[in-house]
């Protein structure tokens, strides 16, 4: 039975599929065709011929075996092979043939596109916002020739995505998917401000500054821990730049969300104090270094500050830092501890 092997093999070069993974999967897909057809015999295997251009199917039949004592139910023998190629199998043969040819070449680019984002994990790419109206709980991002999904979870309260807007987006994953490379991408990932920092602070990419911890509530305030690894490197100013350009130019791609940039420091009681900016701690307590909790003493004027609207700045101070942070006025304390003394 004649098929286009020489055509087949050429494609399969230029998509840069493997000539014996198409042969194979040829011959699968042929026998299971075959296996289809009418007095099928169950035991076959197809044999292609590049040179000839065709393909064989080689049958064997099952011959009984008389049961014995021993082996009352004993498995038949095969016997010797014969062609058994249907000779109307030719159409059949043809569809089959361009159905793996199909299924290969989409993996061939499934695989390319899979190679091309796998190193793109945790990193800031800029795409392009499409509309798809059979999937409205989606974001559709065009990166280059593929196109990135940004799930609700990962899209930023308020914010809007129109058509042909460019975006810039943190890739959270890239896996296999049932149907091709699954691409997601982030809006509201609190990786996305470090990326777009390093974008604009040439320190953080020498290493001179490092963001050690980063705590967001996407589209309302993000706080960042930040410390100099190099002496005479003012790691805030770093991230602020030259009258606050660096840190509006990440602002920017954030819309209306604010950045709050404090120091990092492994003493609990600085870094807790740090935290709490804009108000300032006349001190913090470390009740238990154990269970990472402490109390931030604020004077009166400044508790609306440290606690902040609906309680969020003293929510992501607690994030930024990973204790539980009690805040009391350094007033009443002051007039506790005096009570105490008397």
């Amino acid at each position: 039975m004649e098929l286009d092997l020489a055509g087949m093999h050429q494609l399969a070069i230029e998509q840069g599929i493997d000539l014996e993974q198409l042969d194979a999967a040829l011959e699968e897909a042929l026998r299971l065709a075959y296996l289809k057809t009418p007095h099928a015999a169950k035991h076959a295997r197809v044999e292609l011929d590049m040179r000839a251009g065709t393909f064989t199917v080689w049958a064997r039949k099952e011959i009984p075996v008389e049961p014995t004592e021993d082996d009352p139910h004993p498995a038949p023998e095969l016997g010797e092979e014969y062609d058994d190629t249907p000779r109307n199998f030719g159409r059949l043969a043809a569809a089959t043939a361009r159905q793996v040819i199909g299924q290969l070449f989409r993996k061939a680019e499934d695989d390319k596109v899979f190679g091309a984002f796998s190193g793109q994990k945790g990193k800031l790419v800029t795409g392009i916002v499409q509309q798809d109206a059979s999937d409205p709980t989606n974001v559709h991002v065009a990166i280059g020739d593929v196109e990135a999904i940004l799930p609700r979870r990962e899209q930023v309260p308020g914010e809007r995505y129109r058509h042909g807007e460019r975006l810039r987006v943190y890739v959270v994953n890239v896996a296999r998917g049932i149907k091709g490379p699954e691409i997601v991408v982030s809006r509201s990932h609190p990786e996305l401000v470090r990326r777009l920092f390093e974008r604009e602070v040439p320190e953080l990419v020498s290493g001179a500054v490092s963001i050690m911890a980063i705590a967001r509530e996407a589209g309302a305030r993000t706080k960042i821990a930040v410390r100099a690894n190099t002496d005479g490197v003012n790691p805030k100013g770093a991230l602020i730049g030259p009258g606050g350009a660096r840190v509006r130019a990440v602002m920017e791609n954030l819309g209306p969300e604010k950045i709050d940039i404090v120091d990092w420091s492994a003493d609990p009681a600085k870094f807790v104090a740090s935290a709490l900016s804009p108000a300032v701690a006349t001190g913090v307590q470390v009740i238990s270094e154990k269970n990472k909790t402490a109390i931030a003493f604020i004077h009166d004027d400044q508790l609306s500050l440290a606690i902040g609207k609906e309680g969020q700045n003293a929510r992501l101070a607690a994030k930024l830092t990973g204790w539980k942070i009690g805040i009391e006025s350094t007033e009443a304390h002051a007039k506790k501890v005096a009570a105490e003394g008397k």
